[in-house]
């Protein structure tokens, strides 16, 4: 249907660009995208760009390429939705930043889920057992043009440059155990459990000792309306402007600055997770947040077995018996000499001090149309 469809001659094609990852999906990406994605983006119309982020030093690339472009594609998993983000951040231009912020967050995104981990696939398709089927059925929800306001966590620690992500941070000793099960690939369907209960020969229970500062929920303002209202006559702008000019400056009134309402919290958990609303995404809800999820260390050996499958599954699930938390901005202090590892959009990063906030609906994600309807219909409930 779209390849059938006429484009007059007179109309400019939208362009898309597409930032492709070939590594994702143990190098299969590549063929994946190119036989399923790319003939149903071709037949659409679209003036496509693929850029491959298979090098560093990309960054100055993606900004001349932002510049000059309609929608973006990313296709790929987690790391490749976070690195594009990220390659931007590392050349010095904070791509959420105040002064492109207006123009990025208005540029659509659609993700083809390509990689291993796809975790914003389930918020914005309908769950499918079949690669093939999945893919195309995000490249066409693309093309229908629907979007949904995303949330973006920005995590930045003491000197380092901000780190970007749209699903959140764990810190603790289920991801540690997660990013080994790769390890125990022989054992087959018993290398989730394998991995998790071979780390509990180490010390038991495991402790990570820190100090959480946060602030609460902000009030969500109204949306912005899409259309601007027409630029009024030349008459009433030079009446406007003559009327402002005889007028006495109006008294300035000093405004109180209310004090920020810091909580602060000692804590002592096996695991501590960061992460976005988007994987229950409320589209009518009036508040702006994030999930914090301080599990508590009283976990024994095979709850600890038995759970790190779920976790594997819903890395940010918060089980029954641990300490939720709503934030808008979060400081999370470690003691000196900390080791490990933070897992931020299944990224691995060094564990530090950091202070994460929360920058809510930054990015609209294209999304099948169905679940947009879901969201609705969910919220009315």
């Amino acid at each position: 249907a779209f390849g059938n469809q006429l484009i007059p001659s007179s109309m400019p094609l939208k362009k898309a660009t597409v930032f492709l990852n070939p590594a994702a999906c143990k190098g299969k990406a590549r063929n994946l995208f190119e036989k399923n994605a790319a003939p149903i983006l071709h037949l659409s119309g679209l003036d496509v760009t693929v850029v491959k982020t298979d090098y560093e030093g990309q960054a100055k690339k993606l900004l001349e390429l932002m510049e000059n472009t309609d929608l973006i594609i990313i296709a790929g998993g987690d790391g490749t939705v976070q690195e594009v983000l990220q390659e931007l951040s590392d050349a010095n231009v904070n791509l959420l930043s105040s002064c492109v912020q207006a123009v990025f967050s208005k540029i659509p995104i659609g993700f083809i889920p390509l990689g291993k981990t796809c975790t914003l696939s389930h918020t914005l398709y309908p769950e499918s057992t079949n690669q093939v089927q999945h893919i195309t059925n995000a490249t066409l929800a693309i093309l229908k043009g629907e979007t949904v306001p995303l949330d973006v966590l920005q995590i930045k620690g003491e000197k380092e440059q901000p780190v970007f992500a749209v699903t959140g941070l764990r810190w603790g000793s289920y991801r540690d155990a997660g990013v080994k099960v790769s390890k125990y690939w022989y054992l087959g369907p018993l290398k989730i459990k394998a991995a998790h209960f071979f780390s509990t020969f180490k010390e038991w229970p495991k402790k990570h000792q820190a100090a959480l500062m946060y602030l609460g929920p902000t009030e969500r303002p109204p949306e912005e309306p899409e259309e601007k209202p027409s630029r009024p006559p030349l008459y009433v702008r030079l009446y406007r402007r003559l009327r402002l000019y005889w007028s006495s400056a109006p008294k300035e009134i000093p405004q109180e600055v209310t004090p920020e309402d810091w909580e602060e919290l000692k804590l002592s958990t096996i695991e501590l997770s960061i992460a976005t609303r988007n994987r229950q995404l409320d589209l009518t809800r009036t508040e702006d947040f994030m999930d914090i999820c301080i599990e508590a260390n009283t976990v024994s050996k095979g709850q600890f077995v038995n759970r790190g499958s779920q976790k594997m599954r819903d890395p940010h699930i918060c089980p029954e018996g641990s300490q939720c938390i709503q934030a808008s901005r979060c400081i999370l202090q470690l003691p000196e000499g900390t080791e490990g590892s933070f897992g931020i959009d299944n990224e691995e990063y060094e564990a530090m001090p950091v202070e994460v906030k929360l920058l809510p609906r930054k990015l609209r994600f294209f999304c099948d149309p169905r679940m947009r309807e879901q969201m609705l219909h969910a919220a009315v409930q």
